[in-house]
């Protein structure tokens, strides 16, 4: 599934303690929300950038604020979590589980 392209953060996750598929499914379910908003707030940042060459190009005024771009992007990631579908949730759950058998290795 390589239409995931995100760095999920293994930091807190014990991949020694992996050793049951029911384990890794667990922690892909604990790490689901916060990779989701990570996965929203980076279509947040693309929406957000090709917004701004749309108005450029139309000759519009640019909204560039580094506060307002963070709002949009955090906002867009929010967003996502809030409406993901069941269907891309269990896809995003397979890539989670997928990349910690990788890290696990």
């Amino acid at each position: 599934m390589s239409k995931f392209q995100i760095d999920i953060d293994f930091s807190k996750t014990d991949l020694a303690s992996l050793e049951t598929e029911e384990d890794f499914q667990r922690e892909a379910k604990t790490l689901l929300p916060k990779v989701l908003v990570k996965l929203g707030e980076s279509v947040g940042e693309k929406t957000w950038e090709e917004l701004q060459l749309k108005l450029q190009g139309a000759g519009g005024k640019l909204k560039s604020s580094p506060s307002e771009k963070r709002r949009f992007i955090q906002e867009t990631g929010r967003t996502y979590q809030r409406n993901a579908s069941n269907r891309e949730r269990q896809e995003l759950e397979d890539y989670i589980v997928e990349q910690l058998r990788q890290h696990k290795q």
